[in-house]
């Protein structure tokens, strides 16, 4: 930064990344997290394009319950998971699966049962 004029586009650009570096050392220091949210954003398009369609879900509680199922779809979509199928397994097991064990349901346990 000495060497360079303090007003110079590269000045600027530099500074820029200095300032932000502290927010970004999590991400620097661990290889698993991601710099920005672009997966969750991608899930999200198509309740964002159909929203219009979903306006009336008819009460609060439809409207709990839609937002629900998008949840469980877009995990199985995560996971590489068809959600068709796999909450057809789910519901085919649910009736007598022991709540404690609910975790054996969800949808990465799908994916390695069925491989």
């Amino acid at each position: 930064m000495p060497k360079i004029s303090g007003k110079t586009p590269l000045a600027q650009a530099i500074r820029y990344a200095l300032n932000r570096l502290p927010k970004a050392r999590g991400y620097l220091e661990n290889g698993i997290l991601e710099l920005d949210n672009n997966t969750v954003e991608r899930a999200m398009k198509p309740v964002a394009l159909g929203r219009k369609n979903w306006l009336f879900a008819g009460s609060e509680g439809g409207g709990k319950a839609m937002a629900i199922a998008f949840t469980l779809i877009e995990t199985a979509k995560l996971n590489n998971v068809d959600p068709q199928a796999w909450l057809t397994w789910v519901l085919d097991r649910i009736a007598g699966h022991k709540i404690n064990r609910i975790d054996e349901l969800l949808p990465w346990n799908y994916a390695e049962e069925t491989v």
